[in-house]
């Protein structure tokens, strides 16, 4: 996910930017978008007109009746990708856009288009290619004013006041030139452009590729079977220590409990790479886990990465694992300890597993890969915990 939600570098924010690599000199207020694969509808942020005095996401500029009883003055018309959710755009959003409207007051136009799915994503990477702008370097808030393209909220603070007044020198800028996005401008007349009045803004969807480019595979039947199996285990594990009896397992399966660790570690280590690099995953054929990195779900009370909180939850259990396995006081109580760890971590996976196909509607294939395994481990470490637990009870 640069600097935050990533301008470019990250949905759109600055340093701001959503889970791509890290943003160059001059854009660390860019929110990275992932690779997506295929074009939907990107939706114009529609607000109502009373609410304008409260809502600065609202189009900038005047009524339709003040545009016309006025003198004609020229017009800089610009267009603004945002994400819900990017703290670089909601920067942009909060504290850039309200002074503007201010100030230019009908004179500068801005059309606002919410990036809410990998097909908007994808449109948003098409439109920073019409510009020789790398994936790598593309996130929100993401505004594209006459020929200038400007990412993050640094870029977007430091210059939009800047163009606004050259092109207005200039005579004003019309909407961008630019045949890719053609389809998501306003088709009403000229006039009309100077309102923040949602009916007079397209939200026509631009053309899309499905009908020729095989469906990418979101991932959300893998994900939903990935839940059935961790709720089946976590019934299981819970049911057999509550009265004390489980299947056996060859004394080589202990061993695996730390060769999973191992695997857990490296997983979760790429992902707190990621949550605190601001780079992009790489997915594979399913899911989109750049999505699922960029939501606010990725951090636990919006601070701590999950990546993170899952790396210290792996290395906590193999704690508890060589405890049990190697130091003879200390046997029960990591026995019972690691069963107990890993039972939150699984509660806490398949509560994550959840909210990927029916919240954040994305699915990251690395997420899924953890909660196997932290289940996997659960249901390694039942045997020894049942076993230690009744020898705690005879000891009483």
């Amino acid at each position: 996910m640069p600097n935050a939600c990533r301008s470019p570098p990250g949905p759109l924010g600055e340093p701001d930017i959503i889970a791509l690599p890290a943003p160059p000199a001059g854009r660390e207020q860019i929110f990275p978008l992932s690779e997506h694969k295929h074009l939907q509808t990107i939706q114009a942020h529609e607000t109502q007109t009373n609410h304008a005095s409260h809502n600065p996401v609202v189009a900038l500029g005047a009524s339709p009746v003040r545009a016309q009883s006025e003198m004609p003055q020229p017009v800089v018309r610009a267009i603004m990708f945002w994400m819900a959710g990017c703290p670089y755009c909601e920067d942009v959003i909060q504290n850039v856009l309200p002074p503007l409207r201010v100030k230019y007051d009908a004179q500068f136009d801005l059309l606002m288009l919410e990036v809410v799915d990998t097909q908007d994503v994808d449109m948003l990477y098409r439109a920073a290619a019409s510009y020789n702008i790398p994936k790598e370097q593309t996130g929100v808030p993401f505004i594209i004013i006459g020929d200038r393209v400007l990412i993050g909220s640094a870029e977007v603070r430091e210059q939009l006041p800047a163009l606004i007044d050259d092109y207005l020198t200039r005579g004003g800028m019309d909407w961008p030139a630019n045949p890719v996005i053609a389809n998501l401008l306003p088709t009403a007349s000229p006039a009309s452009f100077l309102t923040s009045d949602p009916s007079a803004i397209s939200t026509e969807s631009a053309p899309t590729e499905s009908d020729s480019v095989a469906p990418h595979d979101n991932g959300f039947t893998l994900a939903i079977a990935v839940m059935i199996v961790i709720a089946s285990s976590l019934l299981y594990s819970v049911v057999s220590f509550a009265i004390g009896k489980t299947f056996d397992l060859p004394d080589w399966a202990d061993w695996l409990i730390p060769a999973l660790i191992v695997i857990g570690i490296g997983v979760a280590s790429y992902l707190s790479y990621v949550e605190t690099q601001s780079v992009t995953a790489f997915c594979g054929p399913i899911g989109d886990c750049n999505i699922v990195q960029q939501s606010r779900y990725a951090r636990l009370f919006d601070v701590l990465p999950v990546g993170m909180l899952g790396l210290l939850g792996y290395l906590a259990l193999l704690a508890a694992w060589l405890g049990r396995k190697f130091i003879c006081n200390l046997e029960k109580l990591a026995a019972i300890g690691f069963w107990g760890m890993a039972l939150f971590a699984v509660i806490f996976s398949l509560y994550l597993t959840y909210l990927e196909p029916f919240v954040i509607k994305a699915v990251c294939i690395w997420c899924l890969a953890s909660s196997v395994i932290a289940t996997l481990l659960l249901l390694l470490g039942t045997p020894p915990a049942i076993s230690h637990f009744a020898l705690s009870d005879n000891d009483e």
